[in-house]
């Protein structure tokens, strides 16, 4: 079966793309306004771009052509953070992906606790394993009013003191327990973990 994406809707396409493009990881991202209200809220079209310097990107959808509260307050404020999603915290980061209004502070609205970051001012979540801490280095508006692309430099990695993490600053991911998106509603554990060797030439 061939697909065109031109000749299908954006949501059909969006659908199949998350569908496929799968397990995604989850940026859990929390932000400050100008004001001071905190804003907290998931997304899967997320990744590492390099680690020197460490840099990541968020694609941020905007709705109607309006940019999300995260994506203008990482504009804004040139500040956000990053909090790694894992099994314990799934039903409260979908509970935040509801569209609350700019003014609603997400980590009140679900109880979740936020504690202040080292290098930034946006908080960090608690409950998350994992926060990193991070300053906005680009926003790349892709296809005019449609997509802020978020690119920013984390200054500051925490990892909690109940996770495991080797003399290579590595963190074991049967420790950590990510969760995965996959398309729709589904979200995934990890299943069998397996380790191939690369080939040493």
């Amino acid at each position: 079966m061939q697909i065109d994406p031109n000749d299908h809707n954006p949501q059909l396409i969006y659908q199949l793309m998350t569908s496929v493009i799968v397990p995604r990881p989850i940026a859990w991202v929390s932000t400050l306004s100008r004001d001071g209200v905190l804003n907290l809220a998931p997304f899967s079209f997320f990744n590492g771009i390099t680690s020197k310097p460490p840099l990541l990107s968020i694609a941020v959808s905007r709705r109607r052509g309006i940019r999300k509260d995260t994506a203008h307050n990482a504009s804004s404020t040139g500040q956000f953070v990053v909090n790694v999603v894992t099994d314990p915290q799934l039903d409260k980061m979908v509970e935040t992906s509801a569209d609350h209004p700019p003014d609603v502070d997400e980590f009140a609205s679900v109880g979740l606790t936020p504690i202040d970051s080292v290098a930034v001012k946006p908080p960090r979540v608690a409950e998350a394993p994992v926060q990193l801490e991070c300053l906005t280095r680009q926003i790349v508006e892709i296809s005019p009013g449609i997509v802020d692309l978020v690119i920013g430099e984390v200054v500051m990695f925490h990892v909690s003191d109940e996770l495991p993490i080797d003399d290579g600053l590595r963190v074991p991911a049967a420790a950590l327990r990510p969760i995965g998106r996959l398309g729709a509603d589904e979200y995934t554990t990890l299943g069998d973990i397996k380790r191939v060797d690369r080939p040493k030439l």
